[in-house]
């Protein structure tokens, strides 16, 4: 195994990780930018006021895209697990 083939691994590893988590992280962000807005144009200071609406969201974008991420992670580790043969021999 050459450094070449290391580094291919963890960016491939690196960019799943990002394409994966980005759903659920644009989603809280923008839930998180709304509830800002609203707490500025209320005057309403609540630190708690945020919390419900992004766990909420976080849980809807895994109801609508949780089987395409937990297919796609397989996907990876299935194919990683599989070229462990022809890596290490």
């Amino acid at each position: 195994m050459d450094a070449q083939h290391v580094f291919t691994i963890g960016q491939e590893g690196l960019y799943l990780l990002l394409l994966v988590s980005a759903p659920m992280l644009l989603a809280v962000l923008v839930i998180g930018l709304v509830v800002s807005i609203f707490q500025a144009a209320t005057q309403i200071h609540e630190a708690t006021l945020s919390f419900v609406p992004k766990i909420i969201g976080a849980v809807a974008v895994l109801a609508i895209a949780g089987p395409w991420m937990l297919t796609t992670l397989v996907e990876y580790l299935q194919r990683t697990l599989q070229a462990i043969p022809s890596v290490v021999g």
